[in-house]
């Protein structure tokens, strides 16, 4: 049975807080509001969640949203907000379902200026290990943003890792940047 959220502007609110702790627990989806850090389930609060992870919810069967008058949100609607919201969408979503379909958890990584950060275990278990930024084939990076992107993530003590989906085939390859001291 799916949960209920409530989609304000740009995220997706659970105001249950039985069905927030289901949902939080089943994965760390969404983050519950005013709780900076939770451990565990043991929260009084809803969730908030970002487009994102609601499409995905979505999709799997496990979130249905309304708007504040009631109206069912479809999955095709969701999918034209998050366009609106992320660009190249489709690329970045792609990385996402199969970042959580290998086990990973996924939350934004904009505090890290990259597209995610990326989980092991989870947040409040474990640091995210990881920064992934999406990168078409075609794109141009240079050495100066490998340079950068590089001294971000070792200064906080993560890999970074770019992410080239192919999207016919619907699979991704991904490089991941080890930094090193000779």
């Amino acid at each position: 049975m799916p949960v209920g959220g409530r989609l304000f502007g740009n995220r997706i609110v659970v105001w249950s807080i039985d069905d927030s702790r289901k949902l939080y627990g089943s994965g760390y989806y969404g983050k519950p509001i005013g709780v900076p850090k939770p451990k565990g389930v043991e929260f009084d609060a809803p969730l908030v969640l970002d487009l994102m992870e609601g499409c995905y919810l979505v999709e799997k069967g496990r979130l249905k949203i309304s708007q504040s008058d009631g109206k069912s949100v479809p999955l095709g609607e969701i999918k034209k907000l998050c366009k609106k919201q992320h660009v190249d969408f489709d690329a970045k979503y792609l990385v996402f379902q199969d970042l959580r379909e290998k086990g990973y958890i996924v939350s934004p990584g904009i505090k890290f200026g990259c597209d995610f950060a990326v989980y092991e275990r989870g947040p409040g278990i474990d640091h995210a290990p990881y920064l992934v930024q999406v990168f078409r084939a075609t794109d141009e990076m240079t050495a100066t943003g490998i340079v950068l992107a590089g001294r971000l993530a070792t200064t906080v003590k993560k890999q970074f890792i770019l992410a080239i989906p192919k999207m016919a085939e619907k699979k991704i390859e991904y490089v991941g940047f080890d930094w090193w001291r000779a």
